[in-house]
């Protein structure tokens, strides 16, 4: 299996000559095995015992107000040390040597909820076991730009980019290519802000290091690591990508994009780095988030559960201030090919930071975050015959809308020029490359929202959002659905032409978001 990353998987990396193999890990039908799971206290407690390894926490108090006093003392009793204090959504971040901190603190008067954000103490004991993407090569290079001196106004690559016509970018950059004034936040992996398609349009101010859970501002803090994902990079050429004749073109290449690093170096988006990166987006002004991710180390966070509350309690607080000071968050929809509207899933993946097993969900109680948080654009992947993505989520009410995320091109193969069902994006050191998932649509989404937000200056997130589901192009159900033509159904699809589960309320729009 060649998932871009195995922990967040809203990316796939399928290397050409491998494609059909490496897409088998998230087609129907396909086991995954796993240990016994346990939960995320229990963990804790065992991997902690006898030693003084931390744990990082999350406590939530009151709204509006930072802890108070006999808090702050019961944290600090309970042996906690905070880190730090985000008052307006009263969400506190701790670390703690003590197994059970946060079964003692949630008994303090004040506190509403309390949790570990992890399985693995501090710092994370995960390898870096990553994938890569499938570079571009000088033959591929040369012949895009020959194919682009033939049409007046590309990019050298954009003939490779199959998606832009898909959602009528290229139509729409004729008559806007979107605004300065408008930035798209890319909470991920990391952005390289040197790289020549990113950098005209990067806005530093708006870029910060999370991961810790506490800003960090230090230069070029928000850039990946020589050994880590470029998974940040990538969606950030999607969206905002200069048109400079440099290399590709993205959705909206007149507006901005910011790097908000929320992944540690074992590539884990953890609870704390989340909340921090949404606050940062709310108070800088950005006025789209892009969240190509699920929040480690459970893929599905249960209310039940003291420590997933807990989770799950502040990254909603957080995402619901970010759109309440102008951010539309959209999200990907994730890879499993799951139906996220069923009964139940066995999600075999959680906790993933420790001993990951099965375990049986009901995704209406127990919630992908941020994908499934109220007020967040969940989005689906389509491949180049404008079908579902072989791997893409899915889910009747919970998929508001799809985009080009790429499949293998053995099941949906693009026209040429374009050679590669996966979508292009750039990479640290200057290149690009491919890679695929709904962690590729995600962005595409999030370009045409900063189209809509270029075009209607003062529209608000609900304006936005509403016009972003107006105009998109109303996609009816595949049915069947056998992407692989093996002759059994791989996904079924519920709805209307108008509203359904693999297309929600259809393709996104770039052209009518820039004449709307």
């Amino acid at each position: 299996m060649t998932a871009f990353h195995p922990r967040h998987r809203r990316a796939l990396a399928i290397p050409a000559g491998l494609a059909v193999a490496a897409s088998l890990a998230f087609l129907p039908g396909v086991p995954a095995s796993a240990a016994p799971a346990s939960e995320a206290a229990q963990a804790a407690s065992s991997v902690s015992a006898g030693s003084a390894s931390s744990f990082s926490y999350v406590v939530n108090v009151r709204p509006g107000h930072g802890p108070s006093a006999k808090v702050e003392r019961a944290i600090a009793k309970a042996g906690g040390t905070i880190v730090t204090s985000y008052d307006r959504i009263g969400v506190v971040v701790v670390h703690s040597a003590n197994p059970d901190f946060a079964k003692t603190v949630r008994k303090v008067r004040g506190v509403q909820s309390a949790g570990a954000t992890r399985t693995a103490p501090l710092p994370s004991a995960a390898t870096t076991d990553t994938g890569a993407p499938k570079v571009l090569g000088g033959q591929e290079i040369a012949a895009a730009r020959a194919a682009a001196r033939a049409t007046e106004g590309q990019d050298p690559l954009q003939p490779l980019q199959w998606d832009l016509p898909a959602i009528k970018a290229d139509k729409a950059h004729e008559k806007s290519l979107g605004s300065s004034r408008v930035t798209v936040a890319v909470i991920d992996t990391g952005v390289d802000d040197t790289h020549p398609d990113i950098a005209p349009n990067f806005d530093r101010d708006a870029s910060v290091n999370c991961v810790s859970g506490k800003p960090d501002t230090t230069d070029g803090a928000w850039r990946p690591g020589a050994a880590e994902s470029p998974h940040g990079t990538h969606v950030a050429g999607e969206i905002a990508a200069a048109k400079n004749g440099v290399g590709m073109t993205g959705v909206a290449p007149g507006v901005k994009v910011s790097g908000i690093k929320v992944s540690n170096p074992d590539g884990f988006f953890y609870a704390e780095a989340v909340v921090c990166g949404f606050m940062w987006a709310a108070e800088h002004g950005v006025d789209v988030t892009n969240n190509s991710y699920y929040t480690d180390p459970w893929y599905f966070n249960c209310e039940g559960d003291p420590d997933q509350k807990a989770l799950l309690e502040a990254v909603t607080r957080a995402s619901r201030y970010a759109e309440k000071k102008g951010a539309v968050n959209v999200a990907a929809a994730g890879n499993e090919n799951y139906d996220l509207a069923a009964d139940e899933i066995t999600d075999p993946s959680s906790p993933n930071d420790t001993t990951p097993g099965d375990r049986v969900v009901d995704p209406s109680e127990c919630l992908d975050i941020p994908t499934q948080l109220p007020g967040v654009v969940t989005v689906a992947s389509t491949g180049a015959k404008d079908l579902k993505s072989s791997f893409s989520n899915h889910g009747l009410g919970v998929i508001d809308i799809a985009a080009p995320g790429g499949d293998s091109t053995a099941y949906q193969t693009p026209e040429p020029p374009a050679t590669s069902g996966l979508i292009l994006g750039t990479l640290p050191g200057g290149k690009w490359g491919y890679m695929a998932g709904t962690s590729m649509a995600s962005p595409h989404v999030a370009g045409v929202a900063a189209l809509i937000k270029s075009t209607h200056p003062h529209a608000s997130p609900a304006m936005v959002k509403a016009l972003l589901y107006a105009q998109a192009d109303a996609t009816p159900c595949t049915e069947p659905y056998d992407i692989d033509g093996d002759g059994k159904v791989d996904a079924v699809c519920e709805g209307s032409k108008n509203r359904n589960g693999f297309y929600g309320w259809g393709m996104t729009d770039a052209l009518d978001a820039v004449t709307w």
